[in-house]
């Protein structure tokens, strides 16, 4: 059953753009922006940082409906907040990346999060919700739907430039990440049905914006 909030979703690999892409959409129509992913990263930085093992797949769970933290909703950025501090930038790292990948592999990590990610639809006229599985697991009856993808030299280069770190270790990391979240059994990362498939290797911020507006445009008759 549909949200009675619009909602777009935009998934695909890491550094594909769709950070970026989904949250300019969201701001050309005045509608609320989620990264999904920051629920995963923000569990593994807690986990991490209050010594839950991460092999330990009922503590994980327990700790995925804890109140030591909390995931907010914002304009610029999906903020994770651990005992009252803002750890937004500490869980963007690429090796808190990994982390949450790994994690992400347990259903009951999986299921507990669901709730909160679906909670970000409510009471707001529409959202755009990028990820790994917003339009397969999340949102599988969202309004349009979109898989935004890259070649992996292309998605290195932005990964280490916004990191300031080397290209191919970069690369290197991201080919394991891909691996990790592609053929997990839980929700494994893929293009969901019925999604418009857009390469941005070439293509600017901008343009890519453009092109995926006018897709949803014409889909939504507005």
């Amino acid at each position: 059953m549909r949200s009675a909030s619009i909602v777009i979703t935009i998934d695909g690999p890491a550094a594909s753009g769709k950070t970026s892409v989904s949250r300019s959409l969201a701001l050309r129509h005045q509608w609320s922006w989620v990264s999904t992913g920051a629920f995963y990263r923000g569990l593994a930085y807690v986990a991490t940082s209050e010594g839950v093992s991460l092999d330990d797949e009922e503590a994980l769970a327990k700790l995925c409906v804890s109140n030591v933290w909390q995931v907010k909703m914002g304009h610029d950025q999906t903020e994770v907040w651990l005992r009252d501090q803002d750890v937004t930038n500490e869980i963007y790292r690429e090796e808190n990346g990994s982390v949450a990948s790994r994690i992400s592999q347990y259903p009951k990590v999986r299921a507990n999060l669901l709730a909160a990610q679906r909670k970000c639809a409510e009471s707001v006229r529409g959202l755009v919700a990028e990820g790994r599985d917003c339009g397969t697991v999340v949102f599988p009856d969202a309004h349009v739907k979109f898989y935004i993808t890259a070649g992996s030299a292309s998605r290195a280069a932005r990964r280490a430039k916004e990191q300031g770190k080397d290209v191919e270790e970069t690369r290197a990391a991201q080919v394991i990440r891909d691996t990790q979240d592609s053929s997990r059994q839980t929700a494994p990362m893929q293009v969901p049905p019925n999604a418009h498939v857009i390469d941005t290797s070439d293509l600017s911020l901008d343009a890519v914006v453009e092109f995926l507006d006018q897709i949803l445009r014409k889909e939504l008759e507005i």
